[in-house]
């Protein structure tokens, strides 16, 4: 089992910036890669960056370049930093570990940015 536990969501203006954290613990030794989804209202989940554990990443093309997704192994905790955000960026934020045979996920975290 893998617990993770996401912060840092909030109201944000247009071209403001945010950090989330998701924070994990259990059996994390055998994550093989980590990631950050987002759900709006009416909309179906979608991925928004990945990270494996060779430190491999990558992005959903709508946040290439103003996301950034990273990780501190020392506190077990992969962070979303995000730049530059736009309106259509507001959603429920959440991270995932995905080892060879189970996905875990967190419980979400909100972002809006609005004006």
């Amino acid at each position: 089992q893998v617990q993770l536990v996401e912060s840092g969501g909030g109201l944000v203006q247009p071209g403001g910036s945010l950090r989330l954290s998701c924070a994990a613990s259990g059996d994390i030794f055998n994550v093989n890669v980590m990631e950050w989804y987002r759900q709006a209202p009416g909309q179906e989940r979608e991925r928004v960056a990945i990270i494996s554990r060779y430190d491999r990443t990558n992005y959903k093309d709508s946040v290439k370049g103003r996301f950034t997704i990273s990780r501190d192994n020392a506190k077990n905790t992969v962070y979303l930093q995000m730049n530059s955000l736009k309106p259509e960026d507001t959603a429920v934020y959440y991270c995932s570990a995905r080892t060879t045979s189970n996905t875990y996920w967190g419980q979400g975290t909100q972002v809006t940015v609005s004006a």
